[in-house]
């Protein structure tokens, strides 16, 4: 799923390729998860421009001049393209948002089919369910906030740092490379590690969420920008998706594990759960 830096990659090439553009049309198909029913999204969103382009955690808000706000999640697969209208209509574009004043149209891909669109009056929005309840964003979360929310948990480091209502937009990739760089067991509570490790976690999260931004992001799997173009920062991952392959600092062989429901890769060497 794109965690904090590929949604950010997408907001911001959002921006760029629409931003004033108006909705002249609509095309929806019946695969496509949209909210209200497609009737009513098209007659509230026709003739809107898109005026304003922002992310919470891992989801991209649109503000539109109707006084309406698109709330879109790209879940596993889901994509925005940027394309000429003459490019054919892809088998698995659900969403197509023709503009008015240049020959390209904005399209939502997903061939998993569990993104989702929403559309809610701006006024609302941030009271709806699934943005209400997340978490600070880690960008602008203070240190010393971070530390105390730790401190106040009793849960392990891996499974908090993925839970949306603690912290907002960090997933497997940016929560395994950070703990490694942290030398943090993924199963060490967080109610056990020392304020200086955790203010040490804290930064590291930090600098890996900005430096995968300038990098437009991680693409180990489908993700791509609305360019189409793939993000760079899987060149430089310490862990993730490389188990069994040696350590860049002690040489063991890391490893994969089950976590909770999620898998966590880590250095057994240097990421030893002691208390």
């Amino acid at each position: 799923m794109p965690e904090l830096p590929e949604v950010e990659t997408v907001v911001r090439g959002l921006k760029k390729s629409v931003a004033g553009e108006t909705i002249t049309a609509i095309s929806i198909k019946p695969t496509a998860r949209v909210f209200p029913r497609p009737d009513e999204f098209s007659r509230k969103i026709k003739n809107a421009s898109f005026e304003t382009f922002s992310r919470r955690g891992k989801n991209i808000l649109l503000g539109l001049s109707n006084g309406y706000t698109l709330w879109v999640h790209l879940k596993m697969t889901g994509h925005f393209y940027y394309l000429p209208k003459s490019t054919p209509t892809g088998k698995h574009d659900h969403v197509v948002l023709t503009l008015k004043n240049n020959d390209h149209s904005l399209r939502f891909n997903d061939y998993r089919r569990f993104g989702y669109l929403k559309l809610f009056p701006t006024s609302t929005l941030h009271n709806q369910k699934g943005l209400a309840e997340l978490g600070p964003e880690p960008l602008t979360f203070p240190c010393d906030e971070f530390v105390a929310l730790c401190k106040s948990k009793h849960r392990m480091l891996k499974p908090a740092l993925l839970d949306q209502t603690f912290i907002a937009g960090i997933g497997n990739i940016y929560a395994d490379e950070s703990l490694y760089l942290s030398r943090l067991h993924p199963m060490r509570l967080t109610d056990s590690v020392s304020n200086k490790k955790l203010a040490e976690l804290h930064g590291h999260i930090q600098s890996l969420l900005k430096s995968s931004i300038k990098l437009m992001g991680t693409s180990v799997d489908t993700f791509a920008g609305v360019n189409g173009q793939p993000g760079k920062f899987q060149n430089y991952l310490k862990v993730y998706g490389r188990e069994n392959k040696p350590c860049e600092r002690c040489g063991k062989s890391l490893t994969r594990q089950k976590i909770g429901s999620r898998s966590a890769h880590f250095c057994p060497k240097c990421q030893r759960n002691s208390r």
